[in-house]
């Protein structure tokens, strides 16, 4: 399980290493919050789903 994902930040409009804030297993799976350490843009998954729009 990893602590940080690569993914491209909507705000920064670049690249970003997102950390993981919080981890939660559901009866969906497991829900994850990422964060950016540079804006505090934050996404969800919920088993490895994106569930941002």
């Amino acid at each position: 399980m990893s602590l940080a994902v690569e993914r491209d930040c909507p705000y920064c409009e670049t690249s970003r290493e997102f950390y993981q804030a919080a981890s939660t297993r559901h009866h969906l799976g497991v829900k994850e919050k990422w964060h950016c350490p540079e804006c505090d843009y934050g996404f969800v998954t919920i088993d490895g789903i994106d569930t941002s729009a």
